[in-house]
């Protein structure tokens, strides 16, 4: 019975391994033909119709990209968008999550109603464009940042996190003096480090890669993103290129290059919060 176990044992994790490598080469996969078809010259694309490792190492295409000036400004575009937007969405969901986490506060329970009604309901994109259009943001990043500025599903995680701060640890740091604002800053803020660590790094994602909400409010092409311009330089939207350099414009490493400056930012940035990745998810799912 025990040998039988131990080969049951082996042969799952030996399926689990397998299973692990075989996802492991389908998600690397694209993106080392990316890089790899980012660093390769013109001739190769014509040689060869498919390859993961360029024969020839060319820089062609990057030193193209950061010397145009649009690339530069979308790029300039996408960081002010996601600085700004996600400093607007923790600042608005921490303090409205704050809030509603005080069991005192009049009309709690139909606000929490309202906030997760707007997570099961929406009113729509038609109805969404006319309120920005009549408030006057169109073409302006507030469409952008205001639009999204709180994501109800962190919100209420958020909540339930500032609701689980004993009753106990607030009451004696009331009775050294302490008021609702050093509440926040001195107890709540460090707790909830984790879970506003994790939901910082989802809200720099989604402004980094915002394309919809940029193509339907902001029509001053000086102000379109980087996912924008992406999108023109894989259809190779001819405006774009300039004719004189044909021979590097018109390759396909030139898109390429661009999709590994997209998502640079992101590498980069992640291994600094992925430590408090799991444990923001947790800590505010048990209690109300």
């Amino acid at each position: 019975m025990s040998k039988f176990k131990l080969n049951e044992d082996k042969l799952f994790s030996f399926f689990v391994y397998f299973l692990i490598t075989v996802i492991t080469i389908l998600v690397a996969l694209p993106l080392v033909y990316v890089l790899g078809g980012s660093l390769a010259p013109r001739s190769e694309f014509v040689t060869r119709n498919f390859f993961l490792i360029p024969k020839e190492i060319s820089l062609d295409a990057y030193k193209y990209l950061f010397n145009s000036s649009e690339f530069l400004n979308a790029l300039k575009n996408s960081i002010i968008i996601t600085g700004i937007g996600t400093f607007i969405n923790m600042l608005f969901t921490t303090l409205m999550a704050y809030g509603l986490s005080k069991r005192w506060l009049v009309g709690r329970s139909i606000i929490n109603f309202m906030v997760l009604f707007t997570m099961l309901f929406s009113g729509g994109m038609i109805p969404l464009y006319l309120i920005v259009n009549n408030l006057g943001l169109l073409d302006s990043y507030w469409s952008i940042w205001l639009v999204g500025a709180i994501s109800p599903f962190y919100l209420i995680v958020m909540r339930g996190l500032f609701g689980n701060i004993p009753d106990e640890l607030e009451e004696a740091a009331k009775m050294d003096g302490c008021g609702e604002w050093r509440l926040l800053f001195s107890i709540a803020l460090p707790l909830a480090r984790p879970a506003m660590a994790t939901f910082t790094i989802f809200y720099i994602v989604s402004h980094w890669n915002s394309y919809f909400d940029a193509i339907l409010y902001l029509h001053d092409q000086d102000k379109m993103p980087l996912q924008v311009l992406l999108r023109r330089l894989i259809i190779m939207e001819e405006d774009f290129f300039d004719p004189h350099i044909a021979d590097i414009a018109f390759s396909q490493a030139v898109p390429l290059a661009a999709i590994i400056i997209t998502i640079v930012p992101l590498i980069i940035i992640f291994p600094f919060f992925q430590k408090y990745f799991n444990k923001g998810f947790l800590l505010g799912s048990v209690k109300d």
